[in-house]
């Protein structure tokens, strides 16, 4: 395999580890456990700390089995760089610990993971302003914008109700007045989606989801595109200004974040990740066909009142997404009727899981407002069009024939 050749998406990651070389001709990055790393020149340790040339310092700030990790994520956004966290929510922390401070302003989607809704709370209480909008048009954005504005953030699609940002004019938006634009792709992937296509300068991804797809490590990631010019922020440190302007935001970053907040992804789950990620495409490319697949069969069925997926015509942002995304992604929510209990529903499938996580290879199903988006109440949930019946979806790869069958057993026949 030529390291100069354009290959397609799954070959690149397949083959990425091995053309750095990897010891005794191993076709993984093994896993490396160690947290000191030690040389033979006291000089190149010197020099290593001081980013003067490349190589390990501690396990807290990564090691050669999260780097091999980093370079296929970056790989996959097509960015300058990559830094990896224990968590998505490290990832997304990581823009409030390493980038804002006491007095700066976000605008952020009011569409929002409900985590990282609370995040934004915790902000709001230490002294940053965070005004939430609709993000779906830019308008909203603009309004909202002031001249202590240090980030615009949205996620793709929204979870759970799958709002689509107005990705690309929000974009456009944060370039003409210098903010850094900030993009969770997590609900669509580098696979259906790169945000460095509208403009955004960082990316975050939650490992934890379709990228590693198994459920069985927890982990995120922060991608520089390259695509914003970090000499309009203000708030570069001037010792992470030694490198070029295009590293001062990861630099910062890496050690904000990583060093002194101690965010770190553990060794073992970056390759239980890597591996994760090599089937990325395939996977998605079953997990959207299904989704669309289940949407369609519940917008039909009478005994379901509302159906929230970007594939469905009937979608608001259906048009948005068709033009941006290589498909619609692998969530959905619904709400049934009034009169039919949720529970009992979910208590007679037989394949999907009741269960709290995104991008699995099992179908998982939740209640929404009694569970993950309990802590925020009945007043915030509403404001977010999250109704006390809606049940969340992520699809998973079973066979589909199979897993309409179960929702319309489930539903008492379809």
């Amino acid at each position: 395999m030529s390291d100069k050749k354009n290959y397609g998406f799954t070959t690149t990651i397949l083959h990425g580890d091995r053309q750095k070389g990897i010891e005794h001709g191993s076709l993984h990055k093994p896993i490396h456990t160690s947290v000191a790393f030690g040389y033979a020149d006291a000089r190149q340790l010197a020099s290593v700390f001081q980013g003067k040339e490349p190589g390990f310092r501690y396990g807290r700030q990564g090691n050669p089995t999260i780097s091999a990790l980093e370079e296929k994520v970056n790989k996959m956004e097509q960015g300058v760089g990559t830094i990896c966290f224990a968590t998505g929510m490290g990832a997304i922390g990581a823009v409030v610990q390493a980038l804002l401070r006491t007095g700066d302003h976000v605008v952020s989607s009011a569409f929002l993971f409900g985590n990282t809704n609370s995040l934004w709370q915790t902000a709001m209480s230490q002294g940053i302003g965070v005004s939430f909008v609709d993000a779906t048009d830019v308008a909203n954005v603009e309004a909202a914008i002031t001249e202590n504005t240090r980030v615009v953030f949205v996620e793709t699609i929204a979870n759970p109700r799958t709002q689509v940002a107005d990705l690309k004019r929000i974009g456009e938006l944060c370039q003409a007045r210098g903010i850094l634009y900030v993009v969770d792709n997590t609900m669509t992937t580098p696979y259906l989606f790169l945000p460095k296509a509208v403009g955004a300068g960082l990316v975050v991804n939650a490992l934890t989801k379709s990228i590693g797809g198994h459920g069985n490590a927890l982990g995120g990631s922060l991608t520089d595109t390259g695509a914003y010019d970090w000499t309009r922020f203000p708030n570069i440190y001037e010792n992470y200004k030694k490198a070029a302007p295009l590293q001062w935001g990861l630099a910062q970053i890496r050690a904000k974040a990583l060093r002194d907040f101690g965010s770190s992804l553990a060794p073992d789950a970056a390759h239980h990740i890597a591996v994760g990620a090599e089937t990325l495409a395939l996977r998605m490319q079953r997990t959207t066909a299904n989704a669309l697949a289940l949407a369609e069969l519940l917008e039909k069925d009478e005994r379901v009142a509302a159906v929230y997926y970007p594939g469905l015509k009937s979608h608001p942002q259906h048009a948005i997404s068709s033009e941006l995304f290589r498909a619609h992604g692998s969530l959905l929510s619904f709400e049934l009727k009034d009169g039919l209990d949720c529970f009992d529903f979910l208590n007679r499938l037989k394949l999907a899981i009741p269960a709290s996580n995104l991008g699995d290879n099992r179908t998982l199903i939740i209640p929404v407002a009694h569970t993950i988006f309990y802590e925020m109440g009945a007043e915030r949930r509403a404001s977010m069009g999250i109704a006390e019946s809606l049940i969340r979806v992520s699809v998973g790869i079973e066979d589909t024939a199979d897993l309409l069958d179960d929702f319309c057993t489930a539903l008492e026949g379809c």
